[in-house]
């Protein structure tokens, strides 16, 4: 069970992708996870076959439990694990207990029923989808939460086109769950990091007339956004200042070189998640654009990846048009600092000597003294402000 951050103890199995003797390659989905933040997709690291499932439909294990075990190909299977000496010691004439038979990856369902994993009955009920009309490709047909995907990807536009079903009996979950895990590593937050905060006020007038040009011509959903120049201009200066990217843990700092900003998404049904956006410098802008808008409806969904959960090396919070002036955050453990932007707005403004009308948007830093200080934290706002003064760059 991976951890998927540092407000997570344990996690839900809620559904096999793979089964023993299927072969995987690096990044395929093995599993969904059922956590605090939603159902989440498990990725595997490693190719090979999958030789032993470790964890059942249905169990909640702790943050580190295996869940899975994975042989390279031509590898021999597994045996299965020995018992310790002293366990061996203590029962030696014990006889051999009954062998249980291998627990299904879909629990037996009443005659008649359609076959569904749990999370493919949630995620076609939140989405309106009659699993009857869609065509399984799990154990024994079964419909799983990658054919829902699929059904939903196929179904036309319109709420007429689609039947709704019931969900079968959920336990409580949503708000109160997600409320409670980020109050607990926002609590841990202020408990063991020795924040501190600076502001700097960036004119972005330059920014916005670039994407106004750029944009033109451009039909709306192939336009690019604000948010992707200030999160490209974010990752771009990070590379300057490096103490800002990365992992306190342990007693000491870990700096990443790769640099994974989290971007900060509100959820439909209240409380945020911040997955990461992988090498956010290296992306061109159209594509970082893609991807922001691609997570951002992933996410409000209720689908995302452990990676993109696990991997954020410093986040950034942007208020867009809420009509905040600025925020001030609190950093997400084990980072080490955290970036706000309020809303952009016209302020006057102070050019060679005359007081003219600018766009203006306030940049704020958290982190971690252990780390860095406000004089390098100072610089980078400046870096991020100067990146923006000329979009061209990016």
């Amino acid at each position: 069970m991976p951890s998927l951050g540092a407000d997570m103890e344990a996690g839900t199995l809620v559904e096999w992708l793979k089964k023993p003797g299927d072969k995987v390659a690096s990044g395929d989905i093995l599993a969904v996870v059922e956590t605090q933040k939603g159902a989440i997709e498990i990725e595997t690291f490693e190719a090979g076959v999958v030789d032993r499932l470790m964890t059942e439909v249905g169990q909640t294990v702790p943050v580190g439990t295996p869940l899975a075990m994975i042989r390279a190909e031509g590898e021999k299977a597994m045996p299965e694990p020995p018992l310790s000496p002293a366990m061996a010691k203590a029962s030696p004439a014990a006889p051999p207990a009954p062998v249980a038979e291998r627990p299904a990856v879909l629990a037996a369902l009443p005659s008649g029923e359609i076959k569904a994993s749990p999370a493919a009955r949630k995620f076609a009920a939140e989405h309106g989808l009659d699993l009857s009309g869609i065509e399984g490709s799990g154990p024994e047909g079964a419909v799983v939460f990658v054919d829902v995907e699929a059904a939903l990807r196929r179904a036309p536009a319109g709420p007429a086109a689609r039947t709704v079903v019931a969900p079968e009996p959920q336990k409580p979950s949503g708000p109160e769950g997600m409320r409670m895990a980020i109050a607990a590593a926002m609590a841990r937050s202020k408990r063991e990091i020795p924040h501190y905060y600076i502001g700097h006020a960036a004119d972005i007038t330059a920014s916005l007339d670039w994407l106004a040009a750029r944009n033109a011509d451009r039909a709306p959903a192939d336009r690019l956004l604000f948010g992707a120049l200030l999160l490209k201009a974010v990752a771009k200066a990070l590379r300057q200042f490096p103490e800002f990217n990365g992992f306190h843990r342990d007693g000491r700092f870990e700096p990443s070189r790769a640099i994974h900003v989290g971007m900060a998404v509100a959820l439909r049904g209240g409380g945020l998640i911040a997955p990461a956006i992988h090498d956010t410098d290296q992306l061109p802008l159209d594509r970082l654009m893609g991807q922001m808008r691609d997570l951002a409806n992933r996410v409000r969904a209720g689908r995302f990846r452990s990676s993109e959960m696990a991997d954020p090396t410093v986040t950034l919070t942007s208020l867009g048009e809420r009509g905040a002036d600025w925020v001030m955050p609190v950093i997400y453990p084990p980072q080490v600092a955290i970036l706000g932007a309020g809303t952009p707005a016209v302020e006057p403004w102070v050019v060679e000597g005359k007081v003219v009308p600018r766009q203006i948007c306030h940049l704020t830093l958290a982190a971690d003294h252990r780390v860095s200080d406000g004089h390098r934290g100072a610089l980078l706002l400046r870096a991020i402000a100067d990146l923006l003064r000329a979009p061209e760059q990016l």
